[in-house]
């Protein structure tokens, strides 16, 4: 076993119940059997007097206001997607309608459950700082009631030495505005061929699309097929299909007066529907400039997906599906630079071995070459990345997972050629971090977990989750993690 060892840094993020979001609310639609009580409750608000009703209304105000951005807009948001449900909702008052909104309308605690599986990239405003410190965004799961997770971030300072402040994250939270994106015709292509979708419809359309294209375009599109065609048996699922692929791409910004903390990226689409999970955060860098790029899973209670974000600010993303062999299972990390022309990502597409994929001309990500598969006694069950590749004059440094007895996971770390990363160059003959008794228990007992570090005044800082529960951050000088690694046997020896 290695000698050296991540020293764990004394800042834990834990999850704040006050951290809320106002959503959706429909009576009788959380029930076993689905039968919207919406109409009735509606017509009872409608009755009450006008006294009663700004009552109601000026104490809802008073206990929920100061908690949300733009509550009035949100209840009005609220009553224009039930009011179809009555009959006399025209006729109701402003102060009516607004109380309407409040009462399908409920608080959610976006992280009550736990936080958990961070990564930590350079953050955007790097002003105000003195010699040595290093300004960083943390993403963060965040998981609430029913398991469903969706994307946080928490800002931190790094240094001088092996100092670390993270920010305290008040004031209410904004869940981002979907926006309209240009969809690429090459994605379109990817994923109607992954569900097996090619017949004359399809063909249609793709013929029709630039590669490029907006919503407007992509509606004229649909609109101009010939009936003959969606008269088939199988046209109008066709259609269904193609839209649904679609709408995998999307984009969606934060209010300029945010602060980073105060920003949540909630599900959008109904492959997130029951989460959005694990992002892997790097700042990418070619001659276009700098950008953010993340890695994350879609959940929908059944089934995952990879999805992949991009944000230059950190405050507007786009978001679109990863196709292809090497984008299946969990657990994708992007390289943060081209490597000989190609765009590379670490996966696990056979839920057990750590791989190398790149992505072709046509936008999919390619098979993947095995790096390290199941070796050691402490990841005999699986192994994987702990994020995006880090590079170093030595090589690229990969923090790995992997799971040993009563599902126990610890943190170690690879080094790939930096030309070559299809060549592990050498390994750490041991774990870097492992759960202690500090951090054991928890949602999911017996975890450490990390979604990505960097290296910042030759320090590699790295935040993990401890049992899916909380976040702690662990250090260790690059120079010994490096000198401690020995040569690796080929992949799979």
């Amino acid at each position: 076993m290695t000698g050296i060892r991540a020293v764990r840094r004394d800042v834990v993020l834990t999850p704040d119940p006050r951290r809320v979001i106002v959503k959706l609310f429909v009576p009788g639609e959380d029930a076993a059997v689905v039968r919207t009580r919406a109409r009735a409750l509606i017509n009872r608000v409608a009755h009450l007097d006008d006294e009663e009703t700004g009552r109601l209304l000026r104490d809802t105000f008073g206990r929920f206001d100061a908690r949300h951005r733009d509550l009035v807009g949100t209840f009005h948001h609220h009553y224009d997607l039930v009011r179809h449900r009555a009959s006399g909702a025209r006729d109701l008052s402003p102060t009516s309608r607004l109380l309407v909104g409040a009462y399908f309308s409920h608080e959610y605690a976006v992280e009550s459950a736990a936080l958990c599986n961070p990564s930590m990239v350079p953050h955007p405003d790097q002003t105000g700082l003195v010699d040595g410190q290093l300004r960083v965004a943390v993403s963060l799961r965040q998981i609430g009631e029913g398991h469903v997770s969706s994307i946080g971030f928490a800002t931190a300072v790094l240094g001088p030495g092996h100092l670390l402040t993270v920010a305290d994250r008040p004031g209410p939270l904004a869940v981002g505005q979907r926006l309209g994106v240009r969809h690429r015709r090459d994605l379109l292509v990817a994923g109607l061929a992954e569900e097996d979708c090619d017949n004359e419809v399809t063909a249609t359309v793709l013929d029709a699309l630039p590669d490029r294209y907006d919503e407007a375009t992509f509606e004229r599109v649909l609109g101009h097929l010939p009936p003959d065609l969606l008269s088939r048996s199988t046209g109008l699922g066709t259609l269904e299909q193609v839209r649904r692929t679609n709408a995998a791409s999307y984009a969606t910004t934060f209010p300029a007066d945010s602060a980073l903390h105060e920003r949540v990226l909630w599900p959008t689409t109904p492959a997130e529907s029951n989460g959005m999970e694990d992002a892997r955060f790097v700042r990418f860098v070619d001659d276009s400039g700098p950008v953010y790029r993340a890695t994350y899973t879609a959940y929908d209670g059944r089934s995952i997906a990879t999805r992949a974000l991009a944000s230059t600010d950190l405050r507007r993303f786009e978001m679109t599906p990863m196709r292809g062999p090497g984008a299946r299972n969990k657990g994708i990390a992007l390289f943060p630079r081209t490597v000989g022309g190609r765009h590379l990502a670490l996966c696990r597409a056979d839920g057990e071995t750590i791989g190398l994929t790149e992505l072709d001309g046509e936008n999919r990500w390619r098979s993947p070459v095995g790096l390290h598969g199941p070796r050691d006694s402490w990841e005999l069950i699986q192994v994987g990345n702990c994020g995006s590749p880090i590079e170093t004059d030595a090589g690229w440094l990969v923090l790995t997972h992997g799971v040993g007895p009563m599902r126990r996971y610890a943190i170690g770390a690879l080094l790939l050629d930096l030309h070559r990363p299809e060549r592990v160059v050498a390994h750490l003959p041991g774990v870097l971090l492992s759960p202690d008794e500090t951090d054991r228990d928890g949602y999911v007992p017996n975890v450490v977990y990390s979604c990505g570090g960097l290296v910042h005044d030759g320090e590699l800082w790295f935040p993990y989750g401890a049992s899916d529960t909380r976040v702690g951050f662990a250090s260790v000088p690059l120079a010994a993690l490096v000198a401690a690694m020995v040569e690796s046997p080929p992949a799979g020896g």
